[in-house]
């Protein structure tokens, strides 16, 4: 009886004891142990979804910082505006960077989504760009012009537009603009609505294309030198950290978007880009 009762206790020990070892962090994806030194260390990891350029360049710029914080930053490329999105709610994504404010609030509001704002990080200037004219006089009658076809770049575009005197919209419209909302076109532009992405690609095909300033970068387009022109650095579109409800809060999460904001990131930013992006915090 006493044996039996010495092989319970020990089971009952053993069950303790793993059940303590299974025991997780939730501030991100996965969570690890290392030693260091005799020492553990926890170790998070966030996967965070991005577009190339400049997102992906700011996030790979503050891993190293990160990992010395216990975070392991995980830097996912999209070259899309959706899955981005649809990832992060399904949670195959802990954070994303790529969008502005407008954008995340139509995006919640057509997909019944309840994506959140973190931290703003910087801006990118939209800008008009040609391979055929020089200026917005050099538009012709008739001439073709290409702008984001998701609802609130397509709105940036007309307004981008508007304010340069090519187009006049309806007063009050705001980033809601569509090509609907234009009451004067004197020139009979075609404006015809193409995926962001692929606004670089069809340049040549066309007399003038808006594109959003990450996507000029990555087709080796300069903003500042390369536009025809350009939105200014007041710029309501700041360019956004996205989290879920249920981690935003979290300590990684902190953690990433103190990261993004910190002087470190506003100096490489100035100094990458030359004043194309420009950061939204002091």
């Amino acid at each position: 009886m006493k044996k039996f009762g010495f092989i319970l206790l020990a089971l009952t020990l053993v069950i303790a004891l793993s059940a303590c070892g299974a025991k997780k962090e939730e501030n991100g994806t996965n969570n690890t142990s290392a030693g260091n030194g005799g020492n553990e260390v926890k170790e998070v990891t966030l996967k965070v979804g991005a577009t190339p350029v400049p997102h992906a360049e700011i996030l790979n710029f503050i891993k190293p910082a990160l990992k010395e914080q216990g975070i392991n930053l995980e830097v996912m490329e999209f070259n899309d505006y959706i899955q981005p999105n649809t990832q992060l709610y399904e949670k195959e994504l802990d954070a994303n960077f790529f969008q502005h404010t407008p954008y995340l609030d139509q995006f919640n509001k057509d997909k019944g989504y309840d994506l959140v704002s973190v931290a703003g990080v910087h801006i990118e200037p939209m800008g008009a760009y040609s391979k055929k004219i020089k200026s917005a006089d050099e538009l012709k009658d008739g001439a073709k012009v290409v702008i984001p076809n998701d609802p609130t770049n397509g709105g940036r575009a007309l307004q981008l537009l508007a304010a340069n005197n090519v187009i006049k919209l309806k007063d009050g419209v705001g980033v809601s603009a569509t090509v609907h909302d234009i009451t004067e076109n004197p020139k009979n532009l075609k404006i015809t609505e193409v995926e962001a992405a692929t606004l670089p690609r069809v340049l040549g095909e066309v007399d003038l294309a808006l594109i959003n300033s990450n996507f000029a970068l990555e087709a080796d387009l300069v903003p500042t030198k390369d536009a025809i022109f350009i939105e200014g650095s007041d710029s309501p579109y700041v360019n956004i950290l996205v989290a879920r409800p249920d981690n935003k809060d979290s300590d990684a999460m902190k953690k990433l978007a103190a990261a993004l904001q910190s002087p470190d990131v506003k100096k490489f930013i100035e100094d990458k880009y030359a004043g194309a992006i420009v950061p939204a915090f002091k």
